[in-house]
């Protein structure tokens, strides 16, 4: 008999690595109206509703470890077009169109999920694949 599996409660933080952090960062308040927890000349913390953050890293500015009074964190980076998600209620999906259209935020695609939920697709200032979906997009969303 094998050992279970230990429980995962969700995930905390996802990663961007963009080419200019001020440009990054201000296109996510701007548009996604997420809140700047902590910033420095390697990356930028923005905290996205329901308990997630969003990490963007300046592009090789992290390939060596970083030390800092509470430990190491291991080096990472990362290159190309990435795609993330952020869940959007249903009835809010005809006001997140009027916001980017106000924006100046080209929709690049609308998706009508078979389950019945819908994904809007932007691009951010580095070209990533930025998805807005309604519930109905996956079994357990």
């Amino acid at each position: 008999m094998s050992t279970p599996i230990p429980r995962l409660t969700g995930l905390l933080e996802t990663a961007l690595y963009v080419a200019d952090l001020a440009t990054s960062e201000a296109f996510y308040k701007r548009v996604l109206g997420f809140e700047t927890f902590l910033r420095d000349s390697r990356m930028c913390a923005m905290g996205v509703p329901g308990a997630t953050v969003l990490l963007l890293f300046h592009r090789g500015g992290s390939v060596q470890p970083s030390t800092t009074a509470a430990g190491t964190i291991p080096a990472h980076d990362g290159r190309g077009t990435l795609h993330l998600a952020f869940a959007i209620p249903r009835n809010g999906l005809d006001a997140w169109a009027a916001h980017l259209a106000r924006e100046r935020i080209a929709i690049e695609s609308r998706i009508t999920w078979p389950a019945g939920g819908t994904s809007l697709y932007l691009r951010d200032p580095d070209q990533h694949s930025v998805e807005l979906a309604t519930p109905g997009l996956w079994p357990n969303y």
